[in-house]
C-alpha cells in the first residue's frame, strides 16, 4: 500500500541558453538518462523508496539543459520477508515511476524544450542485474 508520493528533489539547468536552441536547429542533440532505485526501511512495516532520474542533454559539447529528479513513495509493506527486497525494488519503483515520467517531461518542456519522453522501465531486468553483480549484493539496495 502506498501512503505517501512526493518530490524530494527537482532541478532543472539550462546553462547554454538562449544561443543552445540555434544550436538545436542544426544539430540533433544527444540525450543520456540514468535511473537508480533505492529502498530504505523507515519503521515497522514501512519503506521509503526512491526513483532517482537524472537525464543530459547535449548538442556537441554545449549543454543544452541537465535534469535531475529524486521522487520518493513511503510503502507499507504485509509480504514475506524474502519477497520484501522485490516488492521494494519492481513493485513500488511500477507505481511510481509514471509520476516521475510526467514530472520530466513537463521539466523539460517548461525549460522551453521539448518534452523528455521517458519510455518504460523493465523494474524486473534492473532488479535482476543488481542480483547478479556481487559487488552491489552486500552494497545498498539501489539499482542502476
Amino acid at each position: 500500500m502506498i501512503n505517501a508520493q512526493y518530490i524530494k528533489d527537482l532541478s532543472f539547468e539550462a546553462p547554454n541558453a538562449p544561443h543552445i536552441f540555434t544550436d538545436m536547429q542544426k544539430q540533433q542533440p544527444d540525450i543520456s538518462i540514468n535511473i537508480d532505485v533505492r529502498a530504505q526501511p523507515l519503521h515497522n512495516n514501512a519503506f521509503e523508496v526512491v526513483l532517482h532520474i537524472t537525464s543530459e542533454c547535449k548538442v556537441g559539447e554545449k549543454i543544452a539543459f541537465i535534469q535531475e529528479l529524486v521522487y520518493g513513495g513511503v510503502f507499507s509493506l504485509n509480504v514475506p520477508p524474502e519477497h520484501i527486497q522485490a516488492v521494494l525494488l519492481i513493485e513500488c519503483p511500477r507505481l511510481l515511476f509514471p509520476f516521475a515520467r510526467n514530472i520530466i517531461a513537463d521539466s523539460s518542456r517548461d525549460g522551453g524544450f521539448p518534452p523528455l519522453m521517458l519510455g518504460p522501465i523493465d523494474f524486473v531486468n534492473m532488479f535482476k542485474n543488481r542480483q547478479e553483480t556481487p559487488a552491489r549484493k552486500e552494497g545498498s539496495p539501489s539499482v542502476n
